[in-house]
């Protein structure tokens, strides 16, 4: 089937009032909900309501990041959502930032491809129910066994970048998680992921900013371009991508310390490219521009609008 995610919880709708937004959104035709952790919710509990709000639901995280639970608590969590919505949900995996896990956590940002490899390797022994008794490298189990028996091991999607981790997703995960990047994008970065297997899910959270004042979508898209790229591993992924000569700007003025500067300097095909905006109609054509160059399930992360509602039903699929 045709999936077509949203990202939740929904911008300024408190968790507890999603009930009936979630509901609707099934109805009319969106197929996943998709949670993430940065500075916000956490990424179960949102999922854990929507799993009993929205029985047909697919839930999924777009990431838990893999340094900030221990290898037996991210067990607990994974199997608990499992056996809440069994056959429904989908984990997602990935590194995080340098900023979300050493800044805000205060966990050393050590060696990001050993550690999601090593979180993937102890899941699956968990969640198939086996003692885990290893050092995985980045860290050691000793005697763990998951007290939760998972009816239906949930796929382990690993958010990817660049081409090392995009084989790992496709090598050791069911699929990848993408991020901060462009359809066209799409083409350059898929094809890492297949070549481990396949029947291996791409998954985009695909950022749109449903508006048609063209001053308004460039004002908000370049604050948002501004606050994930100058990050190094979004940086470093859009130099692997070719934009470094687009964005070569805004990275030297955001380490010089003008933010104006550096917003003035991203160019206005690159927040056409990173950003869905325009029209509802036009956004939707975008998104499917997407799916036409491998993304399997769009999870969309709306920016900016004017009535949150409105904008859902306008941009549900046709």
């Amino acid at each position: 089937m045709a999936r077509y995610g949203m990202t939740i919880p929904l911008a300024g709708v408190p968790l507890h009032q999603h009930r009936d937004w979630l509901k609707e959104m099934s109805d009319i035709g969106y197929t996943d909900f998709w949670s993430s952790e940065a500075n916000g919710h956490d990424g179960f509990t949102p999922l854990a309501l929507a799993a009993a709000w929205v029985p047909s639901a697919r839930l999924g995280i777009a990431i838990i990041p893999a340094y900030t639970r221990g290898p037996a608590l991210m067990a607990q969590s994974v199997a608990s959502l499992a056996d809440a919505a069994p056959g429904r949900f989908v984990m997602g995996i990935g590194t995080s930032s340098d900023v979300i896990v050493e800044r805000w956590n205060g966990i050393r940002f050590e060696e990001p491809y050993k550690q999601v490899q090593a979180m993937v390797r102890s899941l699956r022994k968990a969640l198939a129910g086996e003692k885990v008794d290893e050092d995985f490298g980045r860290f050691r189990v000793r005697g763990f066994r998951l007290g939760v028996k998972v009816e239906q091991q949930p796929p382990i999607l690993i958010a990817a970048l660049r081409e090392g981790m995009l084989r790992l997703a496709g090598r050791e995960g069911d699929g990848a998680i993408l991020n901060w990047l462009s359809a066209e994008d799409v083409k350059q970065v898929v094809p890492h992921v297949h070549a481990g297997g396949e029947g291996k899910e791409i998954v985009a959270r695909i950022f749109v900013l449903p508006v048609a004042d063209r001053e308004t979508a460039l004002a908000i898209g370049r604050r948002a371009v501004a606050a994930y790229l100058n990050v190094p591993v979004y940086a470093a992924f859009h130099e692997w991508l070719g934009r470094g000569d687009q964005l070569a700007g805004m990275w030297k003025a955001w380490k010089e310390g003008d933010r104006n500067a550096a917003l003035e300097a991203i160019p206005e095909e690159v927040v056409d490219a990173l950003i869905v905006n325009g029209s509802p109609e036009a956004c939707r054509e975008h998104i499917g521009r997407y799916m036409e160059s491998g993304v399997d399930t769009p999870a969309l992360a709306i920016l900016h609008t004017g009535d949150l509602r409105e904008t859902i039903r306008a941009l549900a699929p046709r």
